[in-house]
């Protein structure tokens, strides 16, 4: 082999090194490319709106509201309460129903209450449940775990969309009542795995505390359904724009303390039939907040397990809890995995090639997932 290789003619080196270097363009091209283009800078407000938003996110004074805390969340373990300075606070959005997901996410990354010896925290935001045997199965599950939040928030299954909308507000109020000492907020869903230690080593290394941080994989210009028979129709009198504001994509983003303040007073007439995470993308824009694109950030996307990969990435979509102990074992448990420069960029040339597969449709079954 190293005999053909070395007698190989000037021309068709050429040629091989112009494929290896097609192959990389395509598969990391576009990624390189949006985190050049899709980079926030330092903004000047002149619009009287966003000023306005603002200064009243400024001035937010929420403690008249905690009067009736009890009623608006009637399950409430306050888990911030014993810590004065947090880094991250994951709120995990999930059903009353996933108990079995949720235990999987506590026996896997959300098993973590110190990362880079500083303090994390996760908790399981959960909306109204109808049933009672349901219900007094989540108290059960909250007084085992310490680490439950349910509220009172009216979700309606004639507008799943609204209600939903409805509890990621509720959300909102909650870690501004009880979690104002978090510097950044993650809010996730049950089917993510969320690389913690990573996501801190890169917030703990950027140069200053930084405000209006609204950090994920940006979806830029978005056109919205204009199909009347399609979920999410906007019609042109209620959303007259060509494109929707660029947005950081679910099903897991992060904002600084401040961007939910600001995104909070901006979402208080705000009902459109949006998925939640395109809804949070327009208050940031009416507040002034610019998203920040981060390739680490899979988006809804469900990477191909790698544990080198999966040891650089912050999140990754669709996973079962199977796989998730999977990855926190080899993901040393919290501690990361050593992974040299060239294993590193070979996993992520694997993960790469396989999730573009996988969208492909040519593979689609995983089989470690459950």
């Amino acid at each position: 082999m190293k005999i053909c290789l070395l007698r190989l003619q000037t021309y068709q080196w050429c040629f091989l090194l112009c494929n290896i270097i097609l192959f990389h363009a395509l598969l990391f091209g576009g990624d390189i490319v949006e985190e050049f283009l899709l980079q926030s800078s330092p903004a000047i407000y002149t619009d009287r709106f966003v000023l306005k938003v603002r200064e009243r996110a400024r001035k937010l004074d929420l403690t008249e509201t905690t009067l009736n805390t009890s009623q608006l969340y009637p399950i409430n373990t306050e888990p911030c309460l014993h810590h004065q300075d947090l880094l991250i606070l994951t709120v995990v959005l999930s059903s009353p129903g996933n108990s079995s997901q949720r235990e999987g996410v506590r026996n896997s990354w959300a098993n973590q209450t110190t990362v880079k010896r500083v303090a994390v925290r996760t908790l399981f935001f959960i909306g109204p449940s109808s049933l009672g045997a349901e219900y007094e199965s989540i108290r059960e599950e909250s007084a085992r775990n310490g680490d439950i939040v349910q509220c009172e928030c009216g979700v309606s299954h004639g507008d799943w969309e609204r209600g939903h909308w409805e509890q990621v507000k509720m959300v909102l109020r909650w870690i501004l009542l009880f979690c104002p000492q978090a510097r950044f907020i993650v809010l996730s869903e049950d089917s993510v795995y969320l690389n913690l230690p990573a996501l801190a080593s890169y917030l703990l290394g950027l140069r200053t505390h930084p405000d209006d941080l609204y950090l994920g994989r940006v979806i830029h210009r978005a056109t919205p359904e204009r199909d009347p028979g399609k979920p999410h129709y906007l019609p042109y009198q209620v959303y007259p724009d060509k494109y929707l504001p660029d947005y950081c994509s679910g099903p897991a983003f992060l904002l600084s303390q401040d961007v939910v303040r600001k995104v909070y007073v901006a979402a208080e007439d705000v009902a459109l039939p949006l998925p939640l995470d395109v809804l949070i993308g327009l208050c940031a824009r009416r507040a002034g907040v610019v998203a920040t694109h981060s390739a680490r950030f899979s988006g809804n996307r469900h990477i191909r397990y790698n544990p080198c990969c999966y040891n650089f990435l912050f999140s990754s979509a669709g996973m079962g809890a199977g796989l998730m102990g999977v990855a926190w074992r080899d993901l040393g448990e919290g501690h990361g995995k050593g992974c040299g420069m060239l294993e590193t960029y070979y996993s992520l040339i694997v993960c790469k090639a396989m999730t573009y597969l996988d969208k492909l449709s040519f593979l689609s079954n995983d089989n470690i997932q459950d």
